[in-house]
């Protein structure tokens, strides 16, 4: 994808900037006799570097066999290394120009504090990046939302719908860190149980463990879930639908359920994952899975279909897939984030009364284990009647 190579247009200039700055740094501490054996140490880190962000497309990772319990962690400290270091670059090029243009006459108390401040901002990076791994990413919120749609039944008025998403249980997120979300779910006694996929991240990761937990999930209509691109990646759906049927379970598959409450009647479809940037095949046959006079919910891991969906007839579309962004900046009121250069919808509740979509922040990382302004999240949505 486009995104794909310009990041690793701008990772590359980076990490051929930072051996630069090394080697001159070295050889004007070392001399030149050391040379060979900088040169030799920089070429094998960057090495290492390029294999962890070459783990990080877990897809093509599998395909060559590289192990999850290798590439996961191989392919998490790369991409925060190559985060943390173009922050800490940028600051490091913008300082170094003003320090040009301070002179050597300059106040020494003046240059002292000058110094202290670009030492702090060339650090802040780093601090960020060691907040979002260690504090932020396993900060799991309880968000709680009303709903308004049209029409809904008097029956329907109220419902209370838990919808989990994009758990990635692996070497970044433990069972027990899973089981901590489960038991803040199950005191929200909801009335509905859904998980918008992503279980996983890739071959290798404890599926059995996930669902074990999920099973844990209690609710008035049951449990329910659709799958995620992770479960195609790992080649999993199968396998994560009948695992998940023993376990109470079920995930729908471009199928629905009618789910009565009181005299109303509540139409739950779900479909797999929905390649994004497909448009033209968003939700084929889906339209055959809308109930006329129900209130149709319908389950899918990426946001990008809610617009077809509408069309088709649903009234609410539950997704995830974006995390919130994972790594979010606001600027001037704006959101800045990877997730914007795939969809418009990135977070929050869209659309209208008639038809309106919510897209979870979720439970898990992907890439780099960190969350910076975009915490994980448990989300309970209360249905209202306009």
């Amino acid at each position: 994808m486009k995104l794909d190579y310009f990041l690793i247009a701008i990772f590359a200039c980076v990490q051929w900037r930072i051996s630069v700055l090394c080697l001159r740094a070295g050889h004007a501490r070392l001399g030149l006799r050391w040379h060979p054996f900088l040169r030799a140490g920089v070429v094998a880190f960057n090495c290492v570097v390029a294999f962890g962000y070459f783990c990080t497309f877990y897809e093509r990772a599998s395909k060559l066999g590289i192990p999850g319990e290798l590439g996961a962690p191989m392919g998490g400290a790369a991409l925060a290394w190559l985060l943390a270091a173009t922050g800490a670059l940028l600051v490091y090029e913008i300082l170094s120009r003003i320090g040009h243009r301070v002179g050597a006459d300059t106040d020494p108390v003046r240059r002292h504090i000058l110094q202290a401040g670009g030492s702090a901002l060339l650090a802040a990076p780093c601090a960020a990046f060691g907040y979002g791994v260690f504090v932020e990413r396993l900060d799991f919120r309880v968000r709680e939302l009303d709903i308004s749609l049209a029409g809904l039944a008097a029956d329907l008025d109220g419902l209370r719908i838990l919808q989990l998403s994009d758990i990635h249980l692996s070497p970044f997120l433990s069972e027990k860190d899973l089981a901590r979300v489960v038991d803040a779910a199950r005191e929200l006694r909801p009335n509905l149980a859904l998980v918008t996929g992503d279980l996983i991240s890739e071959p290798g990761d404890p599926l059995d463990a996930c669902i074990r937990q999920l099973a844990r999930l209690k609710s008035d209509a049951g449990v329910f879930g659709c799958m995620g691109n992770h479960e195609r990646y790992a080649d999993g759906e199968d396998y994560t639908a009948a695992a998940a049927a023993r376990a109470g379970i079920e995930f729908l598959r471009q199928s629905s359920r009618q789910l009565r409450f009181g005299g109303a009647t509540l139409n739950l479809a779900g479909v797999d994952y929905q390649r994004i940037g497909f448009p033209k095949l968003y939700l084929k046959g889906a339209d055959q899975l809308v109930v006329p006079g129900a209130a149709n919910i319908l389950m899918s891991h990426n946001p990008d279909v809610f617009p077809v969906a509408a069309r088709q007839g649903y009234h609410l579309v539950m997704a995830g897939h974006t995390h919130g962004g994972q790594i979010t900046v606001e600027i001037l009121d704006k959101s800045i984030n990877a997730a914007r250069f795939f969809t418009p919808y990135v977070y929050g509740l869209y659309g209208s009364p008639h038809a309106a979509a919510y897209v979870t922040r979720g439970i898990g990382t992907i890439g780099v284990p960190a969350r910076i302004g975009a915490p994980p999240e448990i989300a309970m949505l209360r249905l209202r009647k306009v």
